[in-house]
């Protein structure tokens, strides 16, 4: 039989947002659709594992009760432990008062897999989102047989990864409407794949994101070593998340990408970092990014209370808490680590505290990169984003020196949102492996420079993409000027000529 193709299994998706369509807001169809893949993924699992096991132990010469019995009932034999209140056979049982027996299935589920606490929790298929109690039970019936249709099990899927993969397609979906109603900005899977290409995650590497949404850049870091031919169980992935309904998606995400040992951990990494070891924040090999841009109310008084000395740079006002990530992620990068995160091109030349903060961190020699990209790469915001690169042990050769590199004009244009392209990618890693000065793309800028415009790090003021102006030699353009004054008067005084021939004076 033909196996489960990922655009297949994006149809399929799609399907579902069809159903729930008309009945609750478009940005809260992720959660439900989620909750319903991943349950479906489990039990299929489970099932799949049950047979195999079932088979083994008839080999051995148990009964065959004794070996459903072992295959159904025994936690030890299952990666997840699907209690029988919780498979699809059950819950398509389920005929009225739907959503509170999918809670409670979910809830069975959890008990009995402490991985998963509190990943479906925030999932409430009870909700009054979802209309009064007979509209509910025709929705969720709906869907119900909607995910009986496809086979989940691992011997079915033609990609391995193609229930992440799908994961990717309905959050890149449905960003827009969460960004207009959260401010929650997906990261473009170009611009992560950029970052980690430049960041280079190797085998044995601890890897953190502190504000890491659906994991997105994570998981790229795990494939990056993947395609080079490294062991992708050998990284450690953490991650914190504030947001406890992104949370559980990338807690699922997480799983459905077989990363079940990733750290994710819940809560705001400025008010109450969870890396903490002994007292100290836990360091990491390279720290990835994308925070909120320019975020209100981000935590000065957690700044100035701080007890792990991440903001000895600087406190940042209190209407713009980009430096704060910033700060925070050099405090958890280890002496050879390597930060990578987006920030908007404020931080680039904004004064006040947010100056003397980037003037601390260029005279410690953090910066080793600057990557201006083009407007509109994000959804749910237009305005054009910045990837600083910094590095607590650049090579002697870049010491002193921040490579700028003006990529605003290398992108595909799209209806919504522009894209970054693979050339475009590749162009930008090369010149930053290469290090070097290419016209009207990059330029590598010394440290002393960079203080002669007192610390401005705008990108335009080292990269000049602008067309020279043409030089105008005045004695040549008067010449042709009086020539063309010259045809002008004879043609009038023809047109005069033929006027006065017609009888018009």
């Amino acid at each position: 039989m033909a196996k489960l193709t990922s655009s297949e299994l994006n149809n399929y998706l799609w399907g579902a947002a069809d159903i729930l369509r008309g009945s609750i807001d478009s940005s809260d169809y992720k959660n439900y659709i989620f909750g319903f893949l991943f349950l479906k993924r489990l039990s299929d699992v489970f099932d799949e594992e049950a047979e195999k096991i079932e088979k083994r132990e008839l080999k051995r010469g148990v009964s065959k009760s004794e070996a459903q019995k072992i295959a159904q009932d025994d936690p030890d034999e299952h990666q997840f432990f699907v209690p029988k209140r919780s498979r699809w056979t059950e819950i398509r049982k389920i005929s009225q008062n739907i959503g509170e027996g999918i809670n409670k299935a979910c809830g069975v589920l959890e008990d009995q897999n402490p991985t998963l606490e509190g990943v479906l929790a925030d999932i409430d298929f009870n909700s009054n989102k979802l209309g009064d109690s007979k509209n509910r039970d025709s929705v969720l019936s709906r869907l119900i047989n909607h995910f009986s249709k496809i086979d989940l099990k691992n011997s079915n899927l033609e990609d391995p990864d193609i229930l992440g993969q799908a994961y990717e397609y309905l959050i890149e979906k449905f960003a827009d409407d969460a960004g207009k109603k959260g401010g929650e900005f997906f990261s473009p899977r170009k611009v992560v794949q950029l970052i980690v290409e430049i960041l280079k995650p190797k085998e044995g590497m601890r890897i953190c994101d502190p504000t890491c949404g659906s994991g997105g850049m994570l998981i790229e870091c795990a494939h990056y070593v993947e395609r080079k031919k490294g062991n992708a169980k050998n990284i450690s992935l953490c991650g914190q998340e504030k947001n406890l309904g992104t949370w559980s998606i990338c807690k699922m995400n997480m799983l459905l990408h077989n990363f079940p040992d990733a750290d994710i951990q819940k809560g705001d990494v400025i008010r109450d970092p969870k890396f903490v070891k002994d007292g100290e924040l836990v360091l990491f090999d390279r720290v990835i990014a994308n925070p909120p841009f320019s975020l209100d109310g981000w935590g000065t008084e957690a700044a100035e209370n701080d007890g792990f000395g991440r903001f000895r740079y600087g406190i940042p006002p209190k209407t713009k808490g980009d430096y704060a990530f910033v700060q925070h992620m050099i405090a958890t990068v280890n002496n050879n680590g390597m930060v990578g995160v987006v920030m908007p091109h404020g931080v680039l030349f904004r004064g006040a505290s947010e100056g003397r903060i980037r003037k601390a961190l260029l005279e410690e020699d953090f910066f080793e990169a600057i990557i201006g990209l083009v407007p509109n790469l994000f959804y749910g915001t237009g305005i054009p984003a910045a990837i600083l690169i910094l590095n607590r042990n650049k090579p002697k050769e870049r010491k002193n020196k921040v490579l700028f590199i003006n990529a605003s004009e290398y992108y595909e244009a799209g209806k919504k949102q522009n894209r970054l392209r693979d050339e475009d990618i590749e162009k930008i890693v090369k010149v930053f492996n290469e290090y070097k000065d290419v016209d009207k793309f990059s330029r590598v800028v010394s440290l002393d420079e960079i203080r002669e415009n007192d610390h401005n790090l705008n990108i335009s003021r080292y990269v000049d993409i602008s067309e020279p102006e043409e030089k105008i030699d005045v004695k040549d353009a008067l010449k042709k000027l009086r020539e063309l004054e010259k045809e002008r008067d004879k043609a009038e005084k023809k047109m005069n000529e033929c006027l006065k021939e017609l009888g018009y004076e």
